[in-house]
């Protein structure tokens, strides 16, 4: 799988691009089959972990609240939306975190960068999570749950806009997390914590506007509900969203984490 690492003489006549291509592809296959064949219940967590959040979530709403939850959209595909749209982003975080240092040994080889298994496992995180995503669509819609978007183009580009956060957080936690081993363990606890405060599983327009005005600083928030705005046209998007500041964000994190992967490159490749 990795033989395209060891051709160090059949680099010459091949643009930069062709072995950065080649390195991704085998990069992207080797992470792809660690992924989904090295443990027989990876696939099971993907899809169950979403599932027995929206069981559970369901289960407490019914005791505490009978009526209507969510302005303009059902409770139970807006939380699936909001789950599946936060873990994407989660999982770009967490997959980044470990990239550099459980790729270590593949340095040895002079076209791969520690930016390399960053991307590519982004990469293939977001295509599982698509896949996810698209079977707990069929799934709602057999069951008779209304999961379809109202705005397929704008669903995308939440999706797509999730999933570049994701990749530019990641890119970021890849460098601090290997450089500083305790920023691993801080972002490992504030899961938990920014699963409540991005608006996943409650809605935030239920705050009084003191609290409100602070946690829109978190761009997921201004992700998850431009993603759940294409689902349901009637829903009510928390006050102040904005694409502009969710891709300002997005474009500061991807600069700032491919800017640190250029200045630390020698040091994350000597660790």
């Amino acid at each position: 799988m990795l033989s395209i690492f060891t051709r160090g003489g059949d680099d010459e006549g091949r643009s930069p691009w062709d072995v950065t291509r080649s390195v991704w592809y085998a990069m992207f296959m080797r992470e792809a089959i660690s992924r989904t064949m090295s443990d027989r219940m990876g696939w099971f967590w993907m899809i169950a972990e979403p599932a027995a959040f929206t069981l559970i979530m369901v289960a407490i709403r019914s005791q505490i609240k009978g009526g209507r939850l969510i302005p303009g959209a059902e409770f139970v595909p807006w939380l699936i939306t909001g789950l599946m749209g936060f873990f994407l982003v989660r999982e770009g975080l967490m997959r980044g975190l470990g990239a550099v240092d459980s790729n270590q040994a593949l340095f040895a080889y002079r076209q791969v960068q520690p930016v390399d298994p960053v991307l590519t496992r982004n990469f293939l995180e977001g295509m599982l999570r698509t896949f996810v995503f698209l079977l707990f669509i069929v799934g709602g819609l057999m069951l008779g749950i209304d999961l379809s978007p109202d705005d397929a183009l704008l669903a995308m580009f939440g999706w797509i806009s999730l999933w570049c956060l994701g990749l530019g957080a990641g890119l970021v936690v890849s460098v601090l997390g290997s450089l500083v081993e305790e920023i691993g363990k801080i972002i490992k606890m504030v899961n938990l914590p920014l699963l409540i405060l991005s608006g996943v599983i409650f809605p935030l327009n239920h705050l009084p506007h003191s609290i409100l005005e602070y946690l829109m600083y978190n761009p997921i928030v201004h992700g998850l509900e431009t993603l759940r705005y294409g689902f349901f046209n009637s829903y009510h998007v928390v006050h102040g969203t904005s694409i502009l500041y969710l891709w300002l964000c997005t474009f500061s994190l991807l600069s700032l984490g491919l800017l640190l992967h250029i200045t630390f490159k020698e040091k994350l490749k000597a660790k």
